[in-house]
């Protein structure tokens, strides 16, 4: 019942960008050591779920309709421009944690909307 909604189908999305971001970033932050190990991000929540959203005419609601191309929310780990160490690594652990407490509070923010969807139609149902 819920996936139908467009805002609960957003919701999902980010709560699951932020785990792919989060786990790049735990790769960071495990390789910051590592000689020669770039450090990757994946693109923004905005830019994933507008490349999503675009697919030339009309959308389908399911991947069974006619010409329909069902695209995945799947981010893509892009490399991170910055400074690199002398051993060629490019990993700022101070950037990594930066990062990681803006994916936890995407993340709180899909769980909020989510609930709060939930509520609005539990009570418009008449089932607080």
């Amino acid at each position: 019942m819920f996936e139908k909604l467009e805002i609960t189908a957003m919701a999902q999305a980010m709560a699951s960008h932020a785990g792919a971001r989060l786990g790049a970033i735990s790769q960071n932050m495990a390789n910051a050591d590592t000689p020669g190990y770039k450090a990757r991000d994946v693109a923004d929540f905005s830019t994933v779920w507008q490349a999503g959203q675009k697919g030339g005419g009309m959308r389908a609601t399911r991947a069974g309709h006619l010409g329909s191309t069902a695209q995945s929310l799947t981010p893509e780990i892009i490399a991170s421009h910055g400074a690199s160490s002398p051993n060629g690594n490019s990993v700022s652990l101070e950037s990594e944690m930066v990062k990681a407490v803006e994916v936890r509070q995407q993340h709180d923010m899909a769980l909020a909307i989510y609930r709060n969807t939930s509520d609005i139609i539990r009570a418009s149902l008449g089932r607080r």
